[in-house]
């Protein structure tokens, strides 16, 4: 009898020793945490500096963009281009995007104003503008496509008499995560001429315990279709990659950590409530059976 229970007592204290280990396996540390951390593959220039890698954005199927074309003397602009937007004072802005001068609000759901008047790129990867006609646009980018329509506004205005402005509506990106990171998901946009990730999640509260910052995925739109890469954000070698800087469309998807889903590696006290809670399951289990 003495035996038995001794065997008994061993049993329950090994299956609560494997449930600490299992506990303290499954616990978010600080290396899952901690962003940019040194890591020797990171290629640095002769002055120490990690350089820029920042893609050129090329316009591709279904963008959207703004055309302000700035004439003097008045009037001219309206005229040729459009009676829209022509401001008072000795220069006139013929604006296709007719959204008054200023800059979208942007937000869940994208700017409607510029939706509904912006030079939108065609399936034939064309733009139509007014005055002007078609002009190519499919995997240009906005500063060749300014110099084409620079070149076409000259034709009808002395040179040095006109500036033309053409921008996309900021940089636009969408942030996808699990149901714990609501907070920050849905579609961006950052009136910003350059943006890398680690920007662009600070402007959105930044990353909580569930993400698993090892295994960022990007969605990035090209013209000839759709690219996947994968961003380790705890590895400061990260700045090296194409893909730490967004660009327009750019979709982003925060995984859920592994230790997350099964209770374990969230807040501390979270973990140690799942533990504590699991090893009186245990007992109670055990005390049920011993009675029998």
């Amino acid at each position: 009898m003495q035996k038995k229970t001794l065997m008994k007592n061993r049993y329950l204290f090994n299956i609560i020793l494997l449930l600490i280990l299992i506990s303290v396996s499954s616990c978010v540390t600080k290396k899952d945490v901690r962003y940019l951390q040194p890591s020797e593959s990171l290629t640095i220039n002769e002055e120490g500096l990690v350089p820029y890698n920042v893609p050129e954005y090329r316009i591709t199927k279904g963008d959207i963009l703004t055309l302000n074309v700035v004439t003097t003397p008045k009037g001219d602009a309206a005229q040729f281009y459009s009676s829209l937007n022509t401001l008072a004072g000795g220069s006139s802005t013929s604006q296709q995007t007719a959204n008054g001068g200023q800059a979208g609000t942007g937000g869940v759901g994208g700017n409607a104003t510029f939706y509904f008047n912006g030079l939108k790129v065609d399936n034939n990867g064309e733009v139509n503008i007014f005055g002007i006609g078609y002009i190519k646009a499919e995997g240009r980018t906005v500063e060749d496509m300014t110099k084409e329509i620079q070149t076409r506004v000259n034709e009808n205005f002395l040179q040095g008499k006109s500036e033309v402005r053409l921008n996309l509506d900021g940089i636009r990106y969408y942030i996808l995560g699990d149901i714990e990171s609501t907070g920050m998901t849905g579609e961006k946009t950052a009136y910003v001429t350059q943006l890398n990730i680690m920007q662009a999640l600070a402007m959105n509260g930044g990353l909580n315990r569930t993400v698993d910052r090892k295994s960022i995925t990007i969605h990035r739109k090209y013209p000839e279709g759709i690219k996947t890469a994968k961003l380790d954000l705890t590895r400061e070698d990260a700045m090296n990659s194409p893909y730490y800087w967004l660009q327009n469309g750019d979709i982003i998807y925060l995984n859920t950590n592994g230790k997350s889903i099964n209770g374990f590696g969230k807040e501390p006290i979270q973990s140690l409530t799942t533990g504590v809670s699991l090893i009186t399951t245990v007992m109670s289990i055990y005390l049920i059976i011993t009675r029998l």
